[in-house]
């Protein structure tokens, strides 16, 4: 593990560390900001762990907050060979947590990090303490949007780049409808990333990545193994994940669904006081010890 200089330059007295962490060979980004019992935050798909910005420095006043990037997004390396589905991806992260030194935490996992960390759970229950699953889905992807989401990522790989058809489909698709009235930055921020991903990472990294996120086993018949406190958050205006199979992964859960109005899929950034409000609220109820 080798700590780097720089961290998520946030507000005035905030301070984040940020490692590096030699995981299956390659380097992964790992911030890790305030002291306390552990909260792991999980990244989407095509987001650095600057998503969960809003989140770092509210929960990072009452827990230790630890966020890493997706391989082949911000500062981590490519994707490790040995990674083969979302299971490795949990695995790797755990290997993360023993490099930190910390043994129980809470997860909390947006899109694919909700993926990776229903898998962690289900790979060490006794380590996770709670998990909190936002705009994810454990089942497997629909066979149309699975077709669609593979012929997107045929098109990168083809190209070296993300053709523009690719862009204005998956930009809106990450947000609600209304976003660019309320937030004209933020799809445009998101836009200018994917037409800046080098190519290298593209196609070592991310193409490889959404065929393993896509391609994805039906987990839900493994979610009852689950006995952690565990919630389903989710934006009422999310376009890739739906409110049914938010539905679907909460009954199989057990646990509570909160639908959270006119939200999209980055709910952690379009909504990010209600979504930092309800995870102090859960963390605080699973027993986490908060400091005040």
């Amino acid at each position: 593990m080798h700590p780097t200089t720089s961290g998520p330059g946030a507000t005035p007295g905030f301070v984040a560390r940020e490692y590096l962490v030699e995981v299956d060979g390659s380097p992964l980004r790992v911030l890790d900001a305030g002291r306390g019992d552990a909260v792991l935050l999980g990244p989407s798909y095509l987001w650095s762990a600057e998503m969960w910005r809003p989140q770092i420095e509210a929960l990072a006043r009452h827990y230790r907050v630890v966020v890493p990037d997706l391989w082949g997004h911000g500062g981590s390396g490519r994707l490790p060979k040995t990674t083969h589905d979302i299971s490795g991806l949990a695995r790797q992260h755990l290997a993360v947590m023993d490099a930190l030194g910390i043994e129980s935490f809470a997860m909390c996992g947006l899109s694919v990090g909700g993926m990776w960390a229903f898998e962690m759970a289900c790979l060490a229950p006794h380590r996770v303490r709670a998990v909190a699953l936002l705009d994810s889905f454990i089942g497997a992807e629909p066979e149309p949007a699975k077709l669609r989401f593979f012929s997107m990522l045929d098109a990168v790989a083809r190209s070296g780049a993300v053709p523009a058809p690719v862009l204005d489909a998956t930009v809106p698709m990450f947000f609600a409808p209304d976003i660019v009235s309320r937030r004209p930055d933020l799809p445009a921020r998101f836009r200018a990333a994917l037409q800046d991903w080098p190519q290298d990472r593209l196609l070592d990294s991310v193409v490889p990545l959404g065929r393993m996120i896509f391609g994805r086993r039906d987990a839900l018949g493994d979610a009852s193994r689950l006995r952690m406190p565990r919630i389903v958050l989710h934006g009422a205006a999310d376009i890739p994940r739906s409110v049914d199979e938010a539905e679907q992964m909460a009954r199989a859960l057990a646990c509570q669904l909160t639908v959270l109005p006119g939200v999209g899929h980055i709910a952690s950034l379009e909504a990010p006081e209600v979504v930092t409000e309800h995870l102090l609220g859960f963390l605080q109820q699973a027993g986490l010890g908060a400091l005040v």
